[in-house]
């Protein structure tokens, strides 16, 4: 372990299980996540094509290009937050104060003025920048609180499955508001319909996050370890940054999401183009498939437990990662191929349902772990540099699924444009051929990169007996240090 000199060693926190009370309270605020990421993967790119009237790809690289430079935000937010010191402790100041500009800050984004394409353009990259860059200093000091609050390999999945929980939650309740309410009676492209939608994200947005500090506060309120004096000022810090982050299970881990995540940037940007003109859902069957997926978000929640105890993080991620590549892929190959009953008018629902229910339970599955592997890497890198810097791995997480996110938007309005999708179009109007078209790139796409990234998976170093090793031995460290007794962050 790197030698600390002067500076007390940080003990990790005791390997122990929480009250469900605090798991539901610390899960309770990812609803804002759930909710940004259903408007900027669902609906953003349909709004400001569909409706606004840009062109797909326009929109597609605009939105890439506000991911990017918001992922950039994120490690300056982590190692703030990282090194904020209050006597309430280093997140909960952040979990105060972002919420209630988030939420106007999201009204704005739907509501883009009238002018020219560059006007509409600007604006929606900087707003979509301000957003996300709100929405991280909501949500990276909330997950840093995971490896705060325990040490134990398997409460730490338990926590980020009551993180997935309510962020699936908060994305499919706005889904099925949009599908059942905002938009039921002239669909997708009605504009009126979205200002509903955003003023309803807004409220519930600001809403989740406050309730989750206020749930928390008691627990985590607590004086903000010391920090140690840096003599080079702001050199020293971000050497100390670069340090931190080349650790190498947080780069092989980094790099194999970077993958999935590109993967669910595609998936999510196109859900509304495959459930109207591919599979000719009506709203009703849309709602139904809002609620199927959170039926595989209680699924993967009730499986992850049991499957990750009995094989591990990793080989359970890679795993689920490889069920959920197989059914997807099947499913829309099998419909470029003509053998789902019902083409082309009227393709089965039921089927349509049945795979989805597997491929998105496994695909939820293989996050939620790799989520929980990240909260692993903060003792890795301990025992290296004799910093616990849990803000920064996760807005290091952060940064690279914002910029895989924005690679898949780009990918889907290169995909839209590369069929000769029309601006404008009604489902059941559109050409069978683009159609069919759509559905094979998809398949390709979804196929190369889902297995590059489970290939890279593989490489993570960390598993259940390195960790606990890696806990005991930073644990009887700090016991041997008097000026670090009992501290944890």
């Amino acid at each position: 372990m790197a030698d600390a000199g002067a500076e007390p060693i940080i003990a990790p926190p005791p390997a122990e299980r929480l009250p469900v009370r605090l798991k539901i309270f610390h899960g309770f605020g990812s609803i804002a996540y759930g909710i940004k990421e259903n408007g900027f993967a669902t609906f953003l790119l349909l709004f400001y094509n569909q409706v606004v009237g840009l062109d797909a790809g326009l929109v597609g690289t605009a939105i890439m290009f506000a991911l990017i430079a918001d992922a950039f935000v994120d490690p300056v937010i982590g190692e703030l937050t990282d090194r904020t010191q209050t006597r309430w402790g280093r997140r909960l100041p952040w979990l105060y104060g972002a919420p209630i500009p988030l939420a106007i800050a999201w009204m704005m984004l739907w509501s883009p003025p009238e002018g020219g394409t560059a006007l509409t353009i600007g604006w929606l990259v900087g707003w979509a920048i301000v957003v996300r860059s709100l929405v991280s200093m909501c949500e990276v000091p909330s997950v840093a609180l995971v490896p705060e609050l325990t040490g134990d390999y398997d409460e730490r999945t338990i926590l980020m499955r009551y993180r997935f929980l309510f962020g699936w939650t908060g994305g499919l309740l706005i889904l099925i508001l949009a599908y059942g309410v905002f938009f039921r009676a002239a669909g997708e492209t009605d504009p009126d319909g979205y200002y509903a939608y955003a003023l309803s994200g807004a409220v519930l947005m600001a809403g989740a996050v406050l309730v989750s500090a206020l749930g928390q506060h008691k627990r985590v309120a607590k004086p903000s370890p010391p920090q140690p004096r840096h003599s080079g000022g702001l050199r020293a810090i971000a050497r100390e940054m670069r340090q931190t982050l080349s650790n190498r299970a947080f780069l092989w881990l980094v790099f194999a999401a970077l993958f999935a995540f590109m993967n669910q940037g595609i998936a999510f940007s196109l859900t509304n183009y495959f459930l109207g003109f591919v599979w000719h859902l009506t709203q009703t069957e849309k709602v139904a498939y809002g609620l199927l997926l959170f039926v595989t978000m209680v699924a993967a929640f009730v499986t992850i437990p049991a499957l990750a105890k009995r094989l591990g993080k990793r080989e359970a991620a890679i795993l689920a990662g490889s069920i959920s590549i197989t059914f997807s892929a099947a499913l829309y190959l099998s419909y470029y191929l003509g053998v789902i009953p019902g083409l082309p008018d009227s393709p089965s629902v039921v089927i349509m349902f049945a795979m989805t229910f597997l491929a998105n339970t496994a695909a939820i599955t293989l996050m939620v772990l790799s989520s929980s592997m990240m909260a692993d890497v903060v003792e890795a890198s301990q025992a290296e540099t004799g910093r616990r810097s849990e803000g920064l791995f996760f807005a290091g997480y952060f940064f690279m699924q914002k910029c895989a996110t924005g690679a898949g938007i780009f990918l889907a309005g290169q995909i839209l444009s590369w069929s000769s999708f029309p601006i404008g179009a009604m489902p059941g109007q559109v050409d069978a051929q683009v159609i069919s078209n759509l559905a094979l790139s998809y398949t390709i796409v979804l196929v190369a990169v889902g297995l590059t990234g489970l290939l890279v998976l593989r490489r993570f170093p960390i598993d259940r007996a390195s960790h606990e090793q890696r806990l005991a031995i930073l644990s009887g460290a700090a016991r041997m240090d008097p000026d670090a007794e009992g501290m944890h962050p």
